[in-house]
């Protein structure tokens, strides 16, 4: 089926004459005629301008983990509006929720709050290089850490053949308007390269300040890390006094209550959480070692912001991390998202087409392969034309997913086992389609 655009066109039309391509973000143009404009959500589904209802597996890109405007979160902001909301003070409901953060999350001593996670992974490295005293860091290919000069180099959207050779890697530049000069302070390594790593910090430990690692790989279908990968990346760093930040901007909170820290078992110095802490409501927070976090208390490492800890956001986190604490949601999450993998990956194999599923159950996707996907340098044997169709092919009947094997399928609260057959269902008829 093709869905009507009789009012979503002319309201993108007049978003094309004042936004630039008609969007905030580049990430959410998809064409002229074919960019989506949404009008509201509730639980696991959306609704465009012209009332054309979805099944919703972007979630905004990871942030909606209870689903679409949840009642408890939007009656626990609404009744903070009453009490106002920027003071350039300290609340108690600011500390309140700091405390439930640092009791959530193992081996959380002191954190702070920001808005965003470019501004949490941003303020992160710089307190990683503030404490080590040293300014080059090693990033790893195809994971993004925000829109900050510094990280935006080879992230999934660069083209692997740009990337060098796997022993020589270079650093791919994403755009304009960066220094060229900001590349001399990057190391772009391979993903779960045990001796890539250790090479690198061989010949450069006297000038790494920071290793900065999403854990499992949020724009690269969910990637997960090898068995012992992040332990091995603790004790080089351990070893040479350099800084372990997990940006864990979307797998906080939704991976398990204590976000990767807990799931892997492995204690960075700083983390970075943005998207699930406030189900759609932007707060983020970076934290970690009291030893590594005073070096802003102290002075010599600059963080600020005016809406950090504002009292709308934390309204909205407050209420997230009770629900979390309170109710089973991310186990019983993890339950419908194994059964929803499990299902995708019995339509692919039925259909005789070579995939490699990856991921958390929470955080997940596939790629049209035979290669074992392990890092982004894989997805050049991934069918990437034939995964659009099939995405394209459940958008048309309801389901909506980035059509993009690069963007992982993020579930909520509000996928309940109906839905996640329902998908499943939709899914093996537009696998059909695509294939037929």
């Amino acid at each position: 089926m093709s869905y009507s655009r009789e009012k979503s066109q002319p309201i993108f039309d007049r978003a094309l004459n004042v936004l630039v391509k008609g969007v905030s973000s580049n990430f959410r143009f998809l064409g002229e005629k074919e960019t989506p404009v949404i009008v509201k959500g509730k639980g696991a589904h959306v609704w465009d301008a012209d009332d054309n209802e979805f099944i919703d597996y972007r979630l905004g890109w990871g942030p909606i983990i209870l689903g679409h405007a949840d009642d408890r979160v939007n009656q626990a902001v609404t009744e903070h509006l009453e009490n106002g909301t920027t003071f350039a003070a300290t609340s108690e409901l600011e500390v309140i929720v700091a405390e439930k953060l640092v009791k959530m999350i193992p081996g959380m001593e002191k954190l702070r709050f920001t808005n965003t996670g470019t501004e949490a992974t941003m303020h992160a490295l710089r307190t990683a290089r503030g404490y080590t005293n040293k300014e080059k860091f090693i990033k790893f290919e195809g994971q993004y850490h925000g829109a900050h000069d510094y990280v935006l180099f080879s992230t999934a959207s660069s083209p692997i053949s740009a990337m060098g050779a796997r022993t020589s890697p270079i650093p791919v530049q994403v755009g304009s308007g960066i220094p060229d000069k900001i590349r001399d302070y990057v190391y772009c390594l391979p993903f779960n390269d045990f001796e890539a790593v250790e090479q690198c910090v061989k010949d450069h430990h006297g000038e790494l300040g920071a290793i900065l690692v999403e854990p499992c790989l949020g724009n690269i279908a969910g990637i997960e890390p090898k068995d012992g990968f992040l332990d091995h990346l603790r004790s080089l760093c351990n070893d040479h006094n350099i800084a372990l930040i997990f940006d864990e901007v979307k797998t906080g909170f939704r991976l398990s209550n204590g976000g990767a820290r807990e799931t892997y078992g492995v204690i960075p110095d700083i983390s970075t959480y943005a998207k699930s802490l406030g189900n759609g409501l932007p707060v983020a927070a970076f934290g970690g070692k009291a030893e590594v976090m005073d070096v802003i208390g102290g002075g010599s490492v600059t963080h600020a912001g005016t809406f950090g800890a504002n009292g709308v956001s934390m309204a909205a986190a407050n209420a997230v991390i009770d629900i979390l604490n309170e109710t089973p949601v991310l186990k019983d999450l993890s339950k419908r998202g194994l059964r929803l993998k499990e299902g995708l990956d019995q339509v692919l194999t039925d259909a005789d087409l070579p995939h490699q599923m990856c991921g958390h159950p929470n955080i997940q996707g596939f790629l049209i392969t035979d290669k074992k996907v392990q890092e982004v340098r894989d997805l050049a044997y991934s069918d990437d034309g034939l995964y659009e169709t099939i995405m394209n092919n459940m958008y048309n009947r309801g389901v909506w997913i980035e059509d993009d094997p690069r963007e992982p399928w993020f579930l909520c609260e509000a996928h309940t086992e109906e839905i996640i057959d329902k998908t499943l269902n939709i899914f093996q008829e537009s696998v059909k389609a695509a294939v037929k």
